[in-house]
Formats: structure tokens, sequence, C-alpha cells
């Protein structure tokens, strides 16, 4: 029997919207260097709480330093994974374990801009309307979080 050591991480995402020139919700994802379509997200540092978290890592990874947090959704996934490429070398730098436990909190929010300056760690992005975003995004628990968010705005905008 194998024991993995584990490491519990927990990250703040954002569904990202904006209304395009017909009024028509379009969502922002991220193209990550490993080939996948997800939302923004990132590690929560120990002095941040989430919204502080959400603010930071949308900033940092979409160069978007306005949002309005559309209060009422706050929904989570979690996963098991493995580090690989450029996070393994540094988990290994650093001592840390290479098998993550995670738990990201998504919330939703509105952009005020839509021009995009995306990280290093994204090859790309793109705006979608509803119906792209679901064919697009790669990982099941994602699209969940987007039929919440998409079905959360049509009661709440």
């Amino acid at each position: 029997m194998k024991i993995f050591n584990l490491s519990f991480e927990k990250s703040v995402g954002g569904v990202i919207f904006r209304k395009d020139e017909n009024n028509n919700l379009t969502f922002l994802l991220l193209h990550y260097p490993s080939g996948h379509w997800d939302f923004p997200k990132g590690h929560m540092e120990i002095s941040e709480n989430e919204e502080q978290t959400l603010r930071r890592e949308i900033q940092e990874e979409t160069g978007i330093d306005k949002l309005n947090i559309i209060l009422g959704f706050r929904e989570s996934i979690r996963y098991f994974y493995q580090a690989k490429g450029e996070e393994r070398k540094k988990r290994i730098k650093n001592n840390n374990n290479l098998n993550i436990f995670k738990k990201v909190i998504y919330y939703v929010a509105a952009a005020e801009k839509t021009d995009i300056i995306i990280s290093d760690e994204h090859t790309g992005f793109e705006w979608l309307a509803y119906e792209e975003a679901l064919a697009r995004i790669t990982f099941r628990n994602s699209i969940d979080i987007l039929v919440k968010a998409d079905a959360f705005l049509e009661k709440n905008l």
C-alpha cells in the first residue's frame, strides 16, 4: 500500500462576465499552458480574505482591476492533482508535496473593462457566449460552475 504526502490548497476564482453590444452575456476564459480552458483563479494568501484573493488574482491574471462582485453566488469545487511542469520544479525546490488536494471557491463578477492583459501563467483568453464557453471549458466541475453561474445571473441581473 502506497501512502502519498498530500498538501491542501485553497484558491479563489471568478466567473467573470460582461455584456456585449447586444446586451448578451459573455464569459472570460483563460487558456492554460497545459492546454485546458478555465476561469481565472489563484492561491489564497494567509493574510487575505476570499474577496481580496479574488480581486488580486483577477488583476494579476487578466489586468482587470475593477470588478463588480455580484452578491449571493459562492460555489466551490474540490479535486486532487499532481504538480507538473514549472509548478513541479518550484515545489521540489521548496520541498513541498507534489500531490495536492485543492478547494476552489468561485464568485461571479462583472468586468468594467474588456481589455485583457494575460499573465505569463496563460497562453490566451477569450470572451465567449454561454454555449461557446460551455463547449470550450475543459473540466466537468468548471462546466458545472458556469451552469450555476448563468442560472444565478438570469435570476439576479
